[in-house]
């Protein structure tokens, strides 16, 4: 006897937590909101359009309306600040639940298998109705963990004196994979992503360990930062040794600059990460560019060796000077 193919409305209904209960208008009508502002907020969370009579809210959705605008009464965030906020977290939260439902299906379906059969999906299905009390709260808790950390460096930058500028100051790093394109012809999807996969977690282990801040990941790049230029260098050269020594996976070529940032929703902006991106291009496959900012603040120190190299064009900035990052060899 075959396995009964699940409903999806039973499906959404077990991992949404609650009954599908309410069409947009009744929920509009209940969280006390205006229709234009729940169809900006649906579309900020990256959710589909539905007909205004589409059972497909929740209770969880009336709540999280009544939330949203709780903050905007309290006058904590206005409406432009929050559809801000609800799309950062929807475009985290998409990519978070992809990753989720990829590593269950992995675990749980036959490789040979291109897609999931009706007993897979009952399985994987079983295991989420079982298991998502306890997915739950380690997601707040890394939440939580992430927002004292970015609150730390909030007030260490300064952003609690008046006095303070606008901007900050931070060493930004790109790493990116030598060969991709080439290597993505070569391999077939799933080996591509399996190294871009042990790529991301070398170099997210590896800033994570040392108190710097992985701001993206690019696919075959990815976009680090540091409070100081010291740490901003020894990221850079332990990213480089560790992907060395991770087998399968291409050198990387890293360009590092240090200067004035502009940090928004999650991300870097402005000349300093621009710089760091054309460094990056230029850099040779294992090697570690810098900009004159990163080898000024380096200069004195005994750690590293800084190699002036021929100064090259780069787009939208002129003519710029790099340098050659090293370790200095022990004596």
């Amino acid at each position: 006897m075959s396995a009964r193919t699940p409903d999806p409305k039973e499906i959404e209904e077990l991992l949404l937590g609650g009954e599908l209960r309410y069409t947009r208008l009744d929920a509009v009508r209940l969280a006390g909101v205006t229709s234009d502002f729940s169809e900006r907020l649906w579309r900020a969370f990256g959710y589909p359009h539905l007909p205004d009579d589409a059972v497909a809210f929740t209770e969880g959705d009336i709540a999280a309306l009544c939330r949203v605008r709780r903050l905007i009464e309290d006058d904590v965030l206005d409406e432009d600040g929050v559809m801000r906020m609800v799309r950062a977290v929807g475009q985290t939260m998409s990519r978070l639940a992809e990753w989720q439902v990829d590593l269950l299906t992995a675990r749980l379906v036959s490789e040979a298998a291109e897609t999931p059969s009706s007993e897979a999906v009952e399985l994987i299905l079983e295991v989420a109705e079982k298991h998502i009390a306890d997915f739950e709260p380690l997601i707040v808790h890394a939440w939580r963990r992430q927002l004292a950390a970015a609150g730390t460096r909030a007030v260490a930058a300064g952003h609690d004196d008046e006095t303070a500028p606008a901007r900050t100051y931070a060493a930004v790093g790109f790493a990116d994979m030598v060969a991709f394109t080439q290597m993505s012809r070569e391999l077939d999807e799933l080996d591509l992503a399996r190294v871009v996969e042990r790529f991301e977690e070398t170099a997210s282990d590896v800033v994570a360990a040392n108190g710097g801040r992985l701001v993206k990941t690019l696919g075959d790049e990815v976009l680090f930062s540091a409070d100081t230029p010291q740490l901003g260098a020894e990221l850079a050269l332990c990213i480089s040794e560790a992907i060395k020594n991770q087998a399968g996976v291409p050198d990387v070529r890293v360009g590092v600059a240090y200067g004035p940032v502009v940090p928004l929703m999650g991300d870097l902006f402005g000349t300093t990460v621009n710089l760091a991106a054309r460094l990056t291009s230029i850099a040779r496959p294992g090697s570690i560019v810098v900009d004159v900012g990163l080898a000024t603040e380096l200069e004195q120190s005994e750690r590293y060796d800084i190699t002036r190299i021929v100064r090259r064009p780069a787009r939208g900035l002129g003519i710029i000077q790099p340098y050659v990052l090293r370790r200095r060899a022990r004596a």
